[in-house]
């Protein structure tokens, strides 16, 4: 099922998710359902959060990204593979490397793109959809999507990583985001 995207400026995008079990009701429709609707969006990572879920989970598939490399992104990223996975429970390890700043947006906040530093590697401790425990290394570009989709499981935007006077200008954007005034190719969840 293609489920609404919740709007920047609901209540759920700033809450620190819960962990899950095993037991969670429908949790392979779920999963199911958030690919479909990650798909249906033209998403590369997609956040229980941004269904309306205060749960850690969410599902990430760089495929389009590695293959739309051109060939400068091939030389800065050569050894950069797509990964499809999905991350219950995910939990940070550790963040290292340098800080590289790359374009991301949102779909939660849809429109709005922005340049965000990241530190380049990701060590992640987390669940698969079978409940099964891995700890790994990401880097580059996907451990920037993941990045990202867990900053979302952990109540945080990649907007707050904006300085003040450009998040302070780009107010009327998010406000008009918050009421509706937005228009997408994809269903929406918006604050009444």
């Amino acid at each position: 099922m293609n489920l609404p995207i919740v709007a920047y400026g609901h209540p759920v995008l700033r809450k620190v998710c819960d962990d899950i079990t095993a037991e969670y009701p429908d949790l392979q429709k779920l999963i199911a359902d958030m690919w479909e609707t990650m798909y249906n969006s033209s998403g590369v990572g997609l956040a229980a959060p941004q269904i309306n879920r205060a749960i850690r989970l969410f599902v990430v598939d760089t495929e389009q990204i590695v293959e739309g490399f051109d060939e400068e992104d091939k030389r800065t990223y050569p050894n950069e593979k797509p990964i499809k996975r999905v991350f219950i429970n995910a939990h940070i390890v550790e963040e290292t490397g340098e800080m590289w700043s790359y374009n991301e947006g949102c779909l939660s906040i849809p429109k709005v793109r922005e340049d965000v530093s990241r530190k380049k590697h990701l060590k992640l401790r987390f669940m698969d959809e079978n409940f099964v425990e891995h700890v790994e290394d990401f880097t580059g570009i996907t451990a920037r999507v993941i990045q990202h989709e867990y900053d979302h499981i952990d109540g945080k935007l990649f907007i707050d990583y904006m300085p003040p006077l450009k998040k302070r200008l780009m107010k009327k954007k998010l406000d008009d985001i918050t009421n509706g005034k937005v228009r997408t190719d994809y269903r929406m969840l918006f604050v009444k």
